[in-house]
């Protein structure tokens, strides 16, 4: 009896770690469409929070950057991978997520501000999308956890190829630049807030 409840205490655990995952991305996603139709709306006034390197007074904008597109187009190519990345990223704990999220946003402007090209403007959710992918593909590995391992190999060979052209600079227009810096900053993120295992003391006869 005793196993039958803890049984159903953990499953109710797994269900609510679910959802709780699912609302936090589902919400996030939304805010980024939202924030795009304010941004339309305005006549594109908030296009100015994006990051244009090397000057100090945008180092403010490097977390609204992550937030913020230019056009409808850019906010829907990054839907679908934000979801699935965020999600499986999420399932591992809000708390961490929030964290590792954090991180990859500060790291990925920094960078961005650091070496994009001089007067340019760069915005968007994809360098928290290949962060997260960073952080999905090497998670397993340092936390020492099967499932995370079989999960970052599945992310690996369904988007790797996407990713590793994002990386280089093959495509006018887009920040290359960003999709960089995201990237490892995803891999440390794996790194800073890895879970650590309790061992058992050893003990003497």
């Amino acid at each position: 009896m005793a196993g039958t409840a803890g049984g159903g205490v953990a499953a109710r655990s797994g269900a609510d770690r679910v959802k709780a995952a699912a609302k936090l991305i589902v919400a996030w996603v939304a805010l980024l469409w939202v924030l795009e139709a304010v941004d339309l709306a305005s006549g594109h006034a908030l296009d100015e929070f994006g990051i244009t390197p090397r000057e100090f007074t945008e180092l403010r904008d490097i977390v609204p950057a992550a937030f913020l597109h230019f056009g409808f187009g850019h906010v829907a190519a990054n839907t679908v991978p934000l979801l699935v990345f965020g999600f499986l990223a999420a399932l591992g704990g809000i708390r961490r997520f929030l964290a590792v999220a954090a991180l990859i946003v500060v790291a990925d402007g920094v960078g961005v501000w650091l070496v994009s090209p001089a007067y340019s403007n760069t915005a968007g959710a994809s360098g928290l999308i290949f962060g997260l992918f960073g952080y999905l593909l090497v998670r397993g590995f340092v936390d020492r956890k099967p499932l995370d391992i079989v999960v970052g190999l599945l992310i690996g060979a369904t988007w790797g190829s996407t990713i590793l052209l994002g990386v280089t600079p093959t495509e006018s227009g887009v920040s290359w630049q960003g999709h960089l810096f995201g990237l490892l900053a995803g891999v440390a993120a794996a790194f800073v807030f890895r879970r650590r295992t309790r061992t058992a003391p050893a003990l003497t006869a």
